[in-house]
């Protein structure tokens, strides 16, 4: 395929839309280490339906439905705005408490409102976490470190959005203990991340724009012409992710 063409094809594949947190369009096109913990079964080892459940960065509420919690017992947040407005219409009628955080991570609760608060992937204030907790309540979470992406991020020559502290395992376990938070586990693990095709590698650095800031077919394709003839001769691209979990108790 020429150039031109294949340049206009990429950017259709950039364009594909996207909602919730829903990454089917990537079966088949790539291959993820399994980590050494798995969130889901965490979170069911600690949850009750008695509890009053909090799911931050909840996205489409997909990863939550699976948790079968009663509606009436729980509460999402979410800072994207198309999927607030989704969860309104998808959450909201069934009587989830559905409420919108900015950038700031302000939780919009009363302080000790809930049980368990649950987070997988987003960004948080550990002062607001212990603030809506209940003493005894506990704060789950996996992360995404502040090494994730590195190797895909040099090969596109991204600029990446470092904060002035270090995101890790220890960082993260630190700010809880000083939030009167006990750890009772704690793991960080270094998985690969292969990307079969070159479909599948656009549609995902598209569909993450904190992790690729301001990538695009049109900016970056030399960088992609590039990374599609390793992509072709090996069979793969590896990209290396960076992933934590903690489990904190606020102390009672």
């Amino acid at each position: 395929m020429e150039k031109i063409a294949l340049k206009k094809y990429w950017q259709t594949i950039e364009a594909l839309e996207f909602k919730g947190w829903d990454f089917s369009y990537m079966e088949g096109r790539w291959r993820q280490e399994v980590l050494p913990w798995r969130y889901d079964e965490l979170v069911r080892a600690n949850l009750s339906n008695e509890m009053h459940l909090l799911d931050m960065g909840t996205g489409g509420g997909e990863l939550l439905l699976t948790f079968a919690h009663p509606f009436a017992q729980t509460s999402v947040t979410e800072g994207w705005k198309p999927n607030y407005e989704l969860l309104k219409k998808k959450l909201k009628p069934q009587g989830v408490t559905v409420t919108f955080v900015d950038e700031t991570d302000h939780l919009n609760f009363l302080t000790n409102s809930f049980d368990i608060v649950l987070n997988s992937h987003e960004s948080y204030d550990p002062k607001e976490v212990s603030r809506v907790l209940k003493p005894g309540g506990l704060f789950i979470t996996q992360q995404v470190g502040d090494q994730n992406g590195m190797l895909l991020s040099e090969k596109l020559d991204t600029k990446r959005r470092r904060n002035s502290l270090e995101w890790s395992k220890e960082v993260a376990q630190e700010a809880l203990v000083k939030e009167n938070m006990d750890i009772l586990f704690a793991d960080e693990y270094f998985p690969y991340q292969d990307f079969l095709d070159m479909e599948g590698l656009i549609y995902y650095v598209k569909r993450i724009p904190w992790e690729y800031p301001d990538v695009s077919v049109e900016k970056h394709f030399t960088q992609l012409l590039e990374i599609q003839k390793e992509l072709s001769n090996k069979g793969y691209l590896r990209n290396q992710q960076h992933r934590f979990v903690l489990i904190g108790k606020l102390r009672e």
